[in-house]
């Protein structure tokens, strides 16, 4: 979704911007959340996709689904309608939330365990990668049963692969090699 992303940068800095300066960056993450998940069930999807549908109706329809009451917002919503970019709120909603997050110096962590961990062993990893790292971190989890043991972290572009998974790839890689 590499171009979804290029889409959307513009869209979500310049909504951003115009959100500090209303002081409304909080309450504009709710409603494109909002927005971003009603773009993703398969009617609204459907609908948006419909040619005989125009635009105006499009934007009214899903500012009315979701319950948007902020004029900014429910405009930007017509915008991305008359642009044919309503299916990109979602990657929209994902860079203003990470713009919110660098505004509070906080990064968005992901990270790969093998099993669940518990929560001491979540506390402890994630004061251990705020350390390394530098800046506070939002974290979640995903268990992926492939690493085989330890854990793979992703904050930004940068990847942290301590997985037994990951040291048997780099192993098998330099005795090919």
């Amino acid at each position: 979704m590499a171009e979804f992303a290029t889409i959307a940068r513009p869209y979500a800095k310049a909504l951003f911007g115009l959100a500090q300066e209303k002081n409304q960056i909080e309450s504009w993450l709710g409603g494109l959340k909002q927005l971003a998940a009603a773009v993703q069930q398969p009617k609204v999807a459907t609908l948006i996709e419909q040619p005989e549908t125009t635009s105006a109706q499009k934007a009214g329809l899903l500012t009315e689904i979701v319950g948007v009451s902020d004029a900014e917002l429910q405009n930007f919503v017509s915008v991305l309608a008359e642009q044919k970019r309503l299916q990109v709120l979602p990657e929209i909603y994902a860079q203003y939330q990470d713009l919110t997050l660098a505004l509070n110096h906080t990064q968005r962590a992901v990270i790969h365990s093998a099993y669940a961990l518990t929560e001491a062993q979540l506390a402890d990893l994630t004061a251990e990668l705020q350390q390394r790292f530098g800046t506070s971190l939002e974290v979640t989890t995903r268990v992926d049963s492939e690493l085989i043991g330890g854990v793979k972290v992703e904050i930004g572009d940068q990847v942290l692969d301590l997985s037994l998974q990951g040291k048997l790839n780099a192993l098998y890689a330099a005795m090919t090699n």
